[in-house]
This record gives C-alpha cells, sequence and structure tokens, in this order.
C-alpha cells in the first residue's frame, strides 16, 4: 500500500495546486487513488473526489478526538485502493495554539503513520530553501518526512540551484517540481476556493496540472518512498439498526458542505438517505427527518427565495413536528430573511431573524458548545465539538441554546452564545462531524424515532 501526505511549510505555498495535479496524474496512470483532507474543509475535497471519482474524507483530531474512531476514518476508505494521498492544512506544524500535536497536519501523520512529502514555495529563494527543509525535518524527530516537491519555480536552472542546496545540507530527496503557471490559478472568494459545481473549465485545469506533475515530479520515485504494509481494523463503533429511518438532506449548488463519513456512518446504522435541492424542487420529499447543511445561500438567496413552494413545504414540515437540522447555511435558510449587499431576501421563517453577509469572518475555528436545554444533541449540558466558519451574523431575539467557547492553549479565548431550537428543529453555524462520539449520533436517531 501507498500512502503519504502533502504539507506545506504555510498557508499559500499551493500545496492544494500540487495535490490535484498529483492525484490526476495518478488516476492517469489507471490508479485507484482514494484523497483525504486533514481539518474541516468541504471544498478541496470536492476538488478530490471530482479528479479519482471517490469521494474524499476529512482526517480531523479535534473533531474525533477518539484515536481508533480518527483511524477508522482513514483505514476504511482505501482497503481497494492503490494509493491513499491525503493533503494536509495550513503549514505542517499549524494547529490549534501552539501545540505541534494539537489538531495540525504533523499530529494526523503521526497518529496514523503517514510519510509526509514538503510542498515548498520555491518564488524568489534558492539555498535558503535548504535551512526551511532543514528546519522542518528535523523539528519533530517522529515524523518522517519522505521527500520535497517545489512549487512556483521560475525555470529548470531555478530548480536545480534550490534542489542542489536542498540536497547538499539535508538528507532530504528533492523529488521534483510545478513551474509557475497562470493557467491552473483556482479562482477563490470569501470562504476559499469557488466550489468545482461552479467552475466551467476545472477538468481542463485538472489536465493541465496532471501534465506538469508527470513533466516536472519523478512520480514513480515518490511512490518507491511511501510503501507501507496494508493496515487492517475493525470498526469501532457499535453496530445498531434503525431501519426503515429516512433522512432527506440538501444537496444542490446552494447546499453541499457536508462530512461524507457522516452519510455513510448513517447509512452503516440503516438510515435511508434522500437528496433533495431548495433550488429545484417543488417541495420537501417524504421522510422521517431533515437535514440542511453548509453552503452559500447567500451567492443563491434570489432563487431561494424565488422557490417560495419549497419554503413553505419546509415550515410546515416544521409546523407538523418533523425533526429538522440545520448547520450554518442551512440556519441562514431557515431564518426569516437573508441580507446580502443591502438587499433582502425572504427565507424559511422557522427561526425569526435576519442574516447579514459581512466583510470579514466573523467566526473562525474549531470549538465546543454546551446545550444550555435538552434537544437532539442530548441532555442539557451534553458537550460538542465543532468548527465555525461564516461571513454572516444572525440577529434574532430567539433564545440561543448553546454556550460556545473557544479554547488554545488549555485558556479560553473566546466565548458567546448560538444554536436555536423550535420544536423538533434545531440551528446554529457549528459544523459537527458524527465520529467524535456514538451516543451524539444515537441521540439524534433516537430523537427522530420518538418524533415519528
Amino acid at each position: 500500500m501507498k500512502e503519504f501526505m502533502l504539507a506545506g511549510v504555510s498557508s499559500g505555498v499551493g500545496k492544494t495546486t500540487v495535490t490535484l495535479g498529483i492525484l490526476k496524474a495518478l488516476a492517469n496512470r489507471g490508479y485507484q487513488v482514494q484523497p483525504y483532507k486533514v481539518g474541516p474543509d468541504y471544498i478541496d475535497t470536492a476538488y478530490h473526489s471530482r479528479i479519482t471519482k471517490r469521494a474524499s474524507r476529512n482526517l480531523d483530531s479535534f473533531m474525533i478526538p477518539d484515536t481508533l474512531a480518527l483511524a477508522w476514518s482513514y483505514y476504511k476508505w482505501h482497503q481497494d485502493a492503490d494509493v491513499a494521498v491525503v493533503e494536509g492544512v495550513m503549514g505542517l506544524f499549524d494547529g490549534l495554539g501552539t501545540d505541534k500535536d494539537c489538531a495540525s497536519s504533523s499530529d494526523i501523520a503521526k497518529k496514523l503513520g503517514i510519510p509526509v512529502i514538503l510542498v515548498i514555495d520555491g518564488k524568489a529563494t534558492s539555498t535558503s530553501a535548504a535551512a526551511m527543509v532543514h528546519g522542518f525535518s528535523t523539528f519533530d524527530p517522529e515524523l518522517t518526512i519522505a521527500g520535497v516537491i517545489v512549487n512556483r519555480v521560475a525555470s529548470q536552472n531555478h530548480y536545480e540551484l534550490i534542489k542542489g542546496a536542498i540536497e547538499r545540507y539535508t538528507d532530504v530527496e528533492v523529488l521534483g517540481y510545478l513551474p509557475k503557471n497562470m493557467d491552473v490559478d483556482l479562482p477563490s472568494r470569501h470562504l476559499g476556493l469557488i466550489p468545482d459545481v461552479e467552475m466551467e473549465d476545472l477538468d481542463q485545469k485538472f489536465d493541465i496540472l496532471g501534465k506538469l506533475v508527470e513533466e516536472h515530479i519523478e512520480l514513480s520515485r515518490l511512490l518507491e518512498h511511501v510503501e507501507k504494509a496494508t493496515v487492517r481494523m475493525q470498526n469501532p463503533f457499535a453496530t445498531k439498526n434503525y431501519a426503515p429511518l429516512t433522512l432527506a438532506y440538501a444537496m444542490d449548488d446552494a447546499f453541499h458542505f457536508y462530512y461524507e463519513d457522516n452519510f455513510d456512518l448513517l447509512r452503516d446504522l440503516g438510515v435511508t438517505l434522500v437528496p433533495f435541492s431548495p433550488l429545484k424542487d417543488p417541495q420537501l420529499p417524504q421522510a422521517d427527518a431533515y437535514y440542511f447543511g453548509g453552503g452559500f445561500p447567500e451567492i443563491y438567496a434570489k432563487e431561494l427565495m424565488a422557490n417560495v413552494s419549497f419554503r413553505q413545504s419546509v415550515l410546515e414540515a416544521h409546523e407538523k413536528g418533523y425533526p429538522i437540522y440545520a448547520e450554518c447555511g442551512g440556519l441562514m435558510y431557515l431564518g426569516s430573511s437573508l441580507e446580502v449587499d443591502q438587499v433582502s431576501y425572504d427565507m424559511v421563517g422557522i427561526f425569526k431573524g435576519k442574516s447579514i453577509m459581512t466583510p470579514r469572518l466573523k467566526r473562525f475555528g474549531y470549538c465546543q458548545a454546551t446545550t444550555q436545554v435538552d434537544s437532539l444533541f442530548g441532555p442539557k449540558g451534553t458537550q460538542v465539538r465543532g468548527h465555525e466558519f461564516h461571513h454572516s451574523t444572525f440577529e434574532t431575539q430567539e433564545e440561543p441554546v448553546l454556550a460556545l467557547e473557544k479554547t488554545r492553549d488549555g485558556a479560553v479565548v473566546a466565548s458567546w452564545t448560538g444554536g436555536y431550537q423550535k420544536k423538533n428543529t434545531f440551528a446554529s453555524y457549528l459544523h459537527v462531524h458524527f465520529y467524535q462520539g456514538e451516543s451524539l449520533l444515537h441521540h439524534w436517531l433516537n430523537y427522530i424515532q420518538e418524533a415519528r
């Protein structure tokens, strides 16, 4: 089994570009490639999945604190693959606070035994690159740095200077580079890269990247460095059958931020999943409960408002007592209105309040919530790990039901309230991974059963 992590020395060195090129080149060679992404990312994983035709998975040691559950989120998915490729997050040692082993790419690499290919930015550097690689390769002796790839190189001569310096002053092999190429730049907006569903020329960019990797990166040599024995493990989650429960979930251009593992765990428990589109469908499908994930409702606010019959069907489902769970973009949709560039658009109206888009991130990062009332998460006092990332605020007089705090290096650095519950509808800005604890998901499914 071949497996490796592509990790940057910092954010912005182009590790996503390098990852996409390598995924495409491996796919072109006929390999079955299982992709992963460190951290709570939805857009990069969609890019991975589009290239490999396999659902990319999130590896997150904050959201999944149990080591066995974390290992299962990794090993389960590449048993039938030839290569496992993990894209890191931020810089290799960057995580939550100053602890290099707290929710960082290096933490994931060590816990799962994944060799690291370090990605550095070659722009405006030569011999100094060796000092950077030396520092990263010696900073944590428990970590395996299996090679280096240099991005944004000006010329072959420039690459030879960088390669020569690194291999002269360190024991790390340089495995190739990518040249500067404006044709493969990936556009972004307020939440990062633009989702793949909105990109018309994405496949052409992937083709170019795949060819660049074949031309400039020693892919066969890289694969020689990352051969490992295949690991087999048992499913650590208890088996329980919730059939014939049916959960319908929003899935279209406006709502598509979900952890694939959440869906698969639900299927493993016998839950039938049914997609629907708040943009296109006339009404909700028949189901026992409904799930609105995150996404970009602000980009499609006009279209969401125009689908009056669908919005009315959601409000009616709420009034009839159907359980509804919403995260981030879902909360924005279930409020009374959504304001974008000072234009207000009518939304569902379960929660009396308006979402207002803001120029800067209002919340960013991992946090822990404690329920202030009995809810679908569990009894009052239940703790939930999650992640917030949004460019909006929800202004409301509704009573919040979550107390949230962000800790860093053992100290609370921020605290706030959020999350709202009415009848059997719960919505908050919190993105939640179900692998964090079985009781959380089982309580939600039992909650749905009792409401039927």
